[in-house]
């Protein structure tokens, strides 16, 4: 495992002498020196480690990554295994098309909707039928743009109170059952939202390159990377009866090893970060493993599990459940390892002469800060993303007891306690291990005093960092 070397960052004049050729010494200089290099995530080039130390460390790495790829090789699934489609949810044939045209109807004259058999417009269903009955609806005339039937215009009935109202011109999504009569054979499930969300991704992208620069371009091919092993190895891998959590061990493991490396050079410091990101994962995946059987979870919790459950029964769902776990603390876990590492590091140039403990105890307090923030982070992500579901407990009155009993919300529990603790433990893991191992580092002379060049007056150029 190589420490990369990258020109120094002062300027330089032509007798080969830096811009802090005659900085202060000692304790000042120091402080000085501390204070440039500010905790973040662009620390610089790495301090060359010695060669044994690079050679331990490639000791443990290059085995581990060689497991993560034949593993990767033995189970790759070569594509999702084919079904016949059974028309419900997202399990559906799907075609491109246009509303070319729209026309206001009555809805009687159509029959959109009908009042209840008994008359009772007491009940919200009730009420919203009668006013559907009594409103004016919409005919939406819709051409198919793809598929063999491309041309095929087909009606649309849109009701005045219908959460998704047409426009002429607009793309939709429509629905094809084969099996259905032809006039009921093509229906409107969706709009197309294709062009705003590609957009949007393009703005996402200019953004990292311009404010990251190189650093940014390697994130997003990393981040391309990382799709890729999901959609290519991960769900197809399961789908065709893989165990889950194996299968999301080694597709983590590999994309971990591709976006640290490839976003923070191969050096030794991310090495450690490397480390330290496995041991928290697995950690991850003993607990979520335990509370997921001790809780009796079984994953099969909403109408897209029990679809897959039903397309595929030998899909372990609580397997998927505890992969989901660890594919999802993957990527906080990542920031929270490399700014740890690179911590340790820069107090470890800011002065060398600290030892093991002395840079623990400099290095945890900046972790401290960043186990408040994260923590905070995962359980307002979880919380926003099932608000809707918290609505509801709210709207039926239910206690925080039943709410958390429930296992719609036991699993988002789990889920968040389980990743929170794995992040919280890779605080310490981490930041010990970046302590021992940059503390224990003994670089030879040619990389505490970099190699020596004749200048014109015969000084040496300083080392390069």
């Amino acid at each position: 495992m190589t420490s990369s070397l990258q020109p120094p960052t002062e300027p330089t004049d032509h007798h080969g002498h830096t811009g802090h050729e005659h900085a202060p010494h000692g304790p000042a200089a120091g402080a000085s020196h501390g204070h440039a290099h500010g905790h973040s995530h662009g620390h610089g080039p790495a301090a060359p480690v010695s060669k044994h130390l690079r050679k331990v460390i490639a000791a443990v790495l290059i085995p581990f990554a060689a497991a993560v790829f034949i593993g990767m090789a033995v189970l790759w699934p070569g594509g999702a295994p084919a079904h016949e489609r059974t028309g419900v949810g997202f399990d559906r044939q799907t075609q491109q098309g246009t509303v070319v045209a729209l026309a206001k109807v009555d809805c009687k004259s159509v029959n959109a909707s009908q009042v209840p058999p008994t008359g009772d417009t007491s009940t919200p269903e009730g009420r919203e039928a009668q006013a559907a009955q009594s409103g004016e609806c919409k005919k939406a005339t819709v051409e198919v743009g793809s598929g063999p039937e491309k041309g095929r215009a087909f009606f649309e009935i849109v009701q005045p109170g219908a959460p998704r109202q047409l426009e002429k011109g607009q793309e939709v999504v429509v629905a094809y059952a084969p099996d259905a009569p032809r006039d009921l054979q093509y229906s409107v499930i969706d709009v197309n939202r294709k062009l705003p969300m590609a957009l949007l991704a393009a703005i996402f992208a200019v953004a990292v390159v311009v404010v990251g620069r190189m650093r940014g371009l390697f994130a997003l091919i990393a981040l391309v990377v990382s799709f890729g092993i999901l959609t290519l190895f991960i769900l197809p891998a399961i789908l065709q009866g893989s165990n889950p959590l194996l299968v999301a061990v080694i597709g983590a493991s590999a994309i971990m090893l591709i976006a640290l490396y490839m976003c923070h050079g191969l050096t030794a410091r991310t090495s450690v970060a490397v480390l330290g990101t496995l041991a928290s994962l697995l950690l991850i995946g003993l607990l979520g493993s335990l509370f997921i059987d001790w809780a009796f979870l079984s994953g099969n919790t909403d109408d897209n599990t029990g679809l897959i459950h039903g397309l595929y029964p030998s899909i372990d769902m609580s397997g998927l459940l505890l992969a989901g776990v660890i594919i999802g603390s993957l990527g906080v876990l990542d920031d929270v390892t490399v700014t740890q590492t690179s911590a340790v590091w820069e107090l470890h140039q800011a002065d060398p002469k600290m030892g093991p403990r002395a840079l623990y105890r400099a290095a945890i307090r900046i972790g401290r800060d960043h186990i408040a923030s994260v923590v905070n982070t995962l359980v307002l992500a979880y919380a926003g993303a099932a608000l809707p579901l918290l609505l509801l407990f709210s709207i039926a009155n239910s206690s925080m007891g039943s709410v958390a009993n429930s296992e719609l919300v036991a699993e988002e529990i789990v889920r968040t306690l389980v990743g929170s603790i794995g992040l919280v433990a890779s605080v310490p893991v981490t930041t010990a291990l970046a302590a021992l191992v940059v503390s224990a580092d003994r670089p030879g002379p040619e990389a505490v005093n970099g190699p020596v060049k004749a200048g014109r007056g015969g000084r040496g150029r300083r080392r390069k960092r």
